[in-house]
């Protein structure tokens, strides 16, 4: 077989593997999402679920599926959606594994934000989730700036976000070590990250950020892999490199804010999706949608570990932070062995 054919057959193959393990992705995400509504201290069968979400009312179902599975099924769905969409963009933009929000400082913007708002301020709901998209907005731009000199360098970047990071860490134990007794319990559980009490009131904003942004950095995407051959390269090409750069730093920042605003920041599922989805799929394409559904899987299965698995229920963020600090370590094992970039 000539080398042209050989090589076309190849490509012919990673595109329809990638497809065939996207779709299975996705099938088994559907699988989870309606598991979590069937399963819990009852189970429902998926007559009653179905007839739940049609409207029906059915004794013991509609308040169980209707009131506290369905909110916080999709609640979870859709930050994971979120959470893994975005750190897939700045990973692949940054070309470096550990350009992940809740690495880089962006989360932690949201994080301090939030708790001050809560302890210092006494803020509901609505405010908290104003004032941690701002201060996101503020403190990816402040990182942006600090890093730019002369042009962009993700490397510095990640470095003075990693710092960026630890100041507004402090701010946050300096804000826990003044909370009042009430506020302290709220503060922590939302640090933490937990889908409890999820509310549509809650999740209608998660739903709107991830039904306008997702299809923003979709449309921008098809220049990440462009811009990881540096900016003049990109530019020679014909992308418009700080118009796309920025158009994908806002939209990824803004779906992170919101889905941190909505369910707390929880940790590390920004970090790994990206890193699973190109072990899952392989090399050579967009890992959009494939890190956003497992970003989405990641969730939700950690959130049925942490309500059925164990003695004691955990919120979902202690999950993920138990199993995304070993991912952290093996990963940057890796990156001294042989490189950083997805």
């Amino acid at each position: 077989m000539p080398l042209g054919q050989r090589l076309k057959q190849s490509r012919h193959n990673r595109i329809r593997r990638r497809g065939i393990i996207t779709g299975l992705l996705i099938a088994l995400l559907v699988a989870v999402y309606a598991f979590s509504l069937m399963w819990g201290e009852v189970f429902y069968p998926p007559s009653d679920v179905m007839a739940v979400i049609r409207g029906e009312d059915v004794p013991g179902a509609s308040y169980a599926v209707g009131v506290l599975r369905l909110p916080r099924a999709t609640m979870g769905l859709l930050a994971g959606l979120a959470f893994g969409a975005a750190g897939v963009t700045f990973q692949t933009m940054l070309r470096n594994q550990l350009a992940s929000p809740d690495i880089i400082g962006i989360s932690a913007g949201a994080s301090a934000a939030g708790v001050i708002g809560i302890v210092i301020f006494g803020m509901g709901q609505a405010q908290v989730s104003a004032v941690a998209l701002v201060a996101s907005l503020l403190v990816a731009l402040a990182i942006y700036l600090l890093s730019y000199r002369g042009g962009f360098a993700g490397t510095r970047l990640i470095l003075i976000g990693i710092g960026v990071a630890a100041m507004l860490q402090s701010v946050v134990t300096y804000a826990l070590s003044q909370a009042s007794t009430w506020d302290l319990p709220t503060a922590t559980r939302w640090l933490t990250g937990s889908l409890n009490g999820a509310t549509w009131e809650r999740t209608m904003p998660l739903v709107w950020a991830v039904c306008i942004l997702i299809p923003i950095i979709v449309v921008f995407s098809r220049n990440l892999n462009v811009l990881r051959l540096g900016d003049e390269t990109a530019a020679g090409l014909g992308v418009r490199v700080q118009s796309t750069r920025v158009a994908l730093i806002v939209s990824a920042v803004i779906l992170i804010a919101v889905a941190t605003a909505a369910c707390g920041p929880i940790a590390f599922v920004a970090f790994v999706s990206g890193p699973i989805a190109v072990r899952l799929v392989g090399q050579g394409g967009s890992l959009f949608l494939p890190s956003a559904v497992v970003g989405a899987l990641v969730v939700l299965i950690a959130d049925l570990a942490g309500q059925f698995l164990f003695g004691t229920r955990y919120p979902v963020g202690v999950i993920t932070g138990a199993l995304g600090a070993p991912f952290l370590i093996y990963l940057l094992a890796r990156t001294n062995r042989g490189g950083s970039s997805l």
